[in-house]
């Protein structure tokens, strides 16, 4: 009998994915393990296993399709075997069966506990889910034969939706799941409006007596206009930018920085770095690690800080999760560079640049696009002077990098010409004032023009 290849719901957030590339065509032998297809969910490519052997027989959803988790996109049985679509897409799939009954009353603890032990894993992710207080049987595992590994169950931890207390109490006590919630507080967090608003929605609405209208017919587009679907990625960095602009009360800050020092400080790291990492250093290793550097100082805590809980309290980090932020045709991802305030220049260059490749060909894990602290994002390589950036929530601050342009400047009385670069700060104006953000600019600005202090 066929086997049904679904749409995974491969974290809790994730409604919908879409199909990059089949990876096996019609007709094809498929053993267990294959990779089936590529898919893209929000902004992270995850690459699909066979869960069976036999052959693909049929394929549903084509690429470029978008569809919603736990829809049929293909099968997979025996050489020769027919396949009613239509017959099988009047039946709830497995998973849509189990989503349904998800939905009924809490099922006892112990069997949730039986079903956790049941489930494929390797120790260390149990250990892990036990300290996270995380239900294995939640865990959509990556390894041979869906085994979750340590990996999986802290990637599924950090996607869990962001709750206020009262929030999630609320929703526990009426039994409302909070995956299910679109959250509108700042950061992305779900607060006590959410969970009202889908508690009064889920009452039963009075019967209309009268037959729902016609829907209207499509309009007809003028000559020379197409109308495309906006993809997975370019949805998530829609509703990232939307919450962003509208949550902060933002203002920009613009500096001139003299790259003199810089460049000549680069010439001489280039060799060195090469021989030691097989990599090149950049103008924006260079620059991230000043930044980290600076954002160290205690006077600089709230370049370095996050609001939680309504935007009631400010999170203080004593460590620099550095974001940056790399330009796709399909978008925009923020890969982050954990713990940067804790390597060397040579490791810098080696986390950054491996970020950036994965960034690049959409091998991205979800832990790897959050927890940052602060963020970076360069146009000038695109020759562009200034710009206002928007804030990669939850983060206060984002610095943006303009081009080195050489221009006519003042320097000890005489006009010389110096490389010139542009750095925008966008601050969120309710943690941080433009006094503090003109302090840490300052900082930033002495740093960079004398370069040599990275390395001390």
């Amino acid at each position: 009998m066929a086997v049904e290849i679904i749409m995974p719901k491969l974290g809790v957030d994730m409604q919908e994915g879409e199909i990059i590339e089949w990876k096996k065509q019609e007709g094809d032998e498929v053993k267990e393990g294959d990779i089936l297809l590529e898919i893209m969910s929000d902004k992270t490519n995850m690459e699909i296993e066979a869960e069976d052997s036999g052959v693909l027989l049929k394929i549903v959803k084509g690429n470029g399709e978008v569809v919603p988790v736990t829809e049929v996109i293909g099968y997979i049985g025996a050489a020769g075997e027919v396949v009613d679509v239509k017959e099988a897409a009047a039946q709830p799939s497995p998973a849509q069966a189990a989503e349904q009954a998800a939905a009924q009353p809490v099922v006892s603890r112990q069997s949730a506990s039986q079903k956790s032990e049941k489930v494929r894993a390797t120790p260390a992710a149990r250990r892990t889910a036990r300290e996270l207080n995380v239900d294995l049987s939640q865990v959509p595992g990556t390894g041979a034969n869906g085994r979750i590994h340590q990996d999986d169950v802290e990637d599924f931890k950090a996607a869990q939706p962001k709750a206020t207390p009262l929030a999630r109490k609320i929703a526990e006590d009426k039994g409302i799941d909070l995956a299910d919630i679109t959250a509108t507080g700042f950061g992305g967090k779900i607060v006590k409006e959410d969970v009202l608003a889908v508690l009064a929605a889920s009452q039963p609405a009075e019967e209309k007596t009268s037959a729902p209208e016609a829907a209207p017919a499509a309009a007809e587009l003028p000559e020379g206009v197409e109308i495309i679907k906006m993809s997975a990625m370019r949805k998530a960095v829609a509703k990232s930018m939307v919450n962003s602009y509208l949550t902060a009360p933002t203002f920009t800050l613009n500096y001139d920085i003299d790259m003199t020092e810089m460049i000549a400080l680069r010439k001489k790291l280039i060799e060195p770095i090469m021989e030691k990492t097989g990599l090149k250093v950049s103008f924006t290793d260079l620059i991230g690690m000043a930044v980290v550097k600076t954002l160290l100082k205690p006077e600089h805590q709230y370049l370095n800080a996050s609001l939680i809980n309504d935007a009631t309290e400010i999170e203080l980090h004593k460590f620099v999760n550095l974001g940056v932020a790399v330009g796709l045709d399909e978008g925009l991802l923020v890969p982050v560079v954990h713990g940067a305030d804790q390597m060397s220049l040579s490791e810098f260059v080696v986390a950054s640049k491996d970020i950036i490749k994965k960034a690049q060909t959409g091998k991205l894990k979800a832990a790897e696009m959050s927890g940052s602290t602060f963020s970076i994002t360069n146009l000038g390589m695109f020759g562009t002077k200034t710009f206002n950036p928007i804030i990669n929530q939850p983060n206060s601050a984002i610095l943006g990098v303009g081009a080195t342009i050489p221009t006519p400047t003042v320097v000890d009385g005489e006009i010389a010409v110096r490389p010139i670069m542009a750095l925008c700060l966008t601050i969120d104006h309710r943690i941080v004032d433009g006094m503090n953000g003109a302090k840490f600019m300052v900082d930033l600005k002495k740093l960079m023009e004398n370069p040599f202090e990275l390395l001390i």
